[in-house]
């Protein structure tokens, strides 16, 4: 049997007489760890780390221990054979003064930046940037994927001095065998958006409705466990809701508000105690009782519409009982009659059970659409001869819908119609009628809501059972494309708020706390 210390003289032999003839040292796992080694005695490891200091190229290292590189200051050529970027970026601030750097004929798909610690980046890019002298640079034979992730690295190929030999993308397919010198990725391609939690506000409400008076952001929350309309107000400084009032009542479905003459209106329906308008007093600094509506057919409030029309205001209570009709009001003013306030001025039809109203303007017309749970959307066409509502149609092949909500796509008049059992819809308004272009599963969906901020436009499917789904709207396909999920328990509304140079969304909670989300833009390539 060879004694130890006979088999270590060998050893430090080989590798001395290698790496004087500038031979390929052959190492599969550097394990060099100075709190465990086996059968080797200081003296040795020096003398091993001395015939190291110059040469360590060329070499298959998979595995590189912790300390690996402590004892080797002036290490001058790095080059080896690594499948995980993470292996090498534990030893980057060891290696930073290494002079030439290969990283040629490995496994390396993606350089990720955005996980390390700032210090570690900067290493990283110091190692890959021309320093006063000439370096070279090898990143030949890697499977570099041109994604967003290797931005940065293209474009520091596209502008840097050092002499660095070609690269080619991989992937993904239609940019296989581009040069990462030269940018392949378009401008703008890298940068997506996210909504991230702002704020949670311990209130279950049904609806949401932002307004603002003298430069004050508001939003009025239908609250009926707490048998409460609860109005918030923004604060600017701490960028955040607050509560400003509470408008009490009984079993509160619905609070819209509407600005008039300079004044502001909050229109709260209700379940039982009939329904009634608010209007803000500057003295007091809340809101008082203006009027009380007449519901006299109106059993089972579930949806306010408030919509303008030739100059005058007007609202529909929606109602979704059997017993019940829908009806519309109109803002009169007649101070010598004392009739002041809004009143009943049509009543649209009835056995319907209707749960939501849209008001929209296209081609010249205006319309109000009316969702049921029991028929297909009906559509009225509003008479300019006799100022009334007609019924113009209905929308076909959509049954049990929930909810209507209108918006625009590159001037272009959409529909989205959420159903609660099935699929929610987006319809297209051609040839005179809206037809069915999109089908979005939406098990126990309540709420389907467009919104836009700048030139992203979104829906967000809010459901009982699951996530709240966010689709972003693809101009190429022309259709909702799936984008990101949030979660709020039992969604029901939401509203969008822009303000102090930030964009938000809040969503209204049936059963958990309200969420403020912020709309926020993010940089793929970082």
């Amino acid at each position: 049997m060879i004694s130890t210390k006979l088999f270590l003289a060998f050893v430090l032999l080989y590798v001395s007489a290698a790496a004087e003839s500038k031979r390929n040292f052959k190492l599969t796992n550097l394990i060099v760890s100075r709190r465990c080694i086996f059968m080797m005695q200081t003296f040795f490891l020096s003398v091993i780390f001395f015939s190291l200091n110059r040469l360590l190229n060329a070499n298959s290292l998979t595995t590189i221990k912790d300390d690996a590189f402590s004892g080797l200051p002036h290490l001058e050529y790095f080059s080896n054979f690594i499948d995980g970027w993470h292996v090498f970026l534990r030893h980057a601030a060891l290696l930073s003064r290494v002079s030439k750097f290969g990283l040629d004929v490995n496994l390396i798909f993606i350089l990720f930046l955005s996980s390390l610690p700032v210090n570690v980046s900067q290493i990283i890019l110091q190692m890959l940037m021309p320093p006063s002298l000439p370096c070279i640079r090898d990143l030949r034979g890697n499977s570099f994927q041109c994604s967003c992730e290797n931005k940065w690295l293209m474009t520091w190929l596209k502008n840097t001095n050092a002499t660095v030999s070609d690269v080619f993308c991989s992937g993904p397919s239609h940019m296989k065998g581009k040069r990462l010198s030269d940018l392949p990725i378009p401008p703008g391609e890298c940068i997506s958006t996210a909504f991230v939690r702002h704020q949670s506000i311990p209130i279950q409400s049904m609806s949401a409705d932002i307004f603002s008076f003298k430069e004050d952001i508001f939003v009025a929350t239908a609250a009926p466990n707490t048998n409460s309309c609860v109005v918030m107000e923004w604060d600017h400084i701490e960028m955040n809701f607050r509560k400003f009032d509470n408008i009490t009542g009984k079993s509160v479905v619905g609070c819209k508000s509407v600005l008039i003459d300079n004044h502001v209106l909050i229109i709260v329906t209700q379940l039982f105690g009939g329904s009634h308008i608010y209007k803000f007093d500057v003295q007091q600094n809340k809101f008082i009782k203006f009027q009380t509506i007449e519901v006299f057919n109106i059993s089972k409030p579930n949806d306010i519409e408030v919509f303008k029309m030739d100059g005058v205001w007007y609202f529909v209570i929606v109602d979704s009982s059997k017993a019940g009709m829908s009806t519309l009001y109109k803002w009169t003013k007649q101070p010598d009659r004392n009739e002041t306030g809004f009143y009943s001025y049509q009543f649209l039809h009835e056995w319907f059970r209707d749960t939501d109203a849209e008001f929209v303007e296209v081609d010249g017309k205006s319309y109000l659409i009316l969702a049921s749970r029991s028929q297909s959307p009906v559509i009225f066409l509003w008479n300019k001869s006799t100022l009334k509502f007609i019924l113009h149609g209905e929308i076909p092949n959509v049954d049990d819908m929930v909810a209507v909500k209108a918006f625009r796509e590159e001037d272009e008049m959409y529909l989205a119609l959420t159903c609660y059992i099935g699929d929610s819809k987006v319809l297209k308004w051609r040839n005179k009628q809206f037809t069915e272009v999109q089908a979005l599963p939406s098990r126990g969906a309540m709420i389907l809501q467009p919104f836009s901020f700048a030139d992203r436009h979104y829906l967000a499917l809010g459901s009982d059972y699951s996530f709240t789904h966010i689709y972003l709207w693809d101009k190429e396909t022309k259709t909702f494309h799936k984008f990101k999920d949030i979660y709020v328990q039992s969604p029901r509304s939401f509203t969008v708020l822009s303000t102090d140079h930030r964009n938000f969304i809040f969503s209204s909670s049936l059963k958990g706390k309200s969420m403020v989300f912020e709309h926020v833009f993010v940089d793929l390539s970082l």
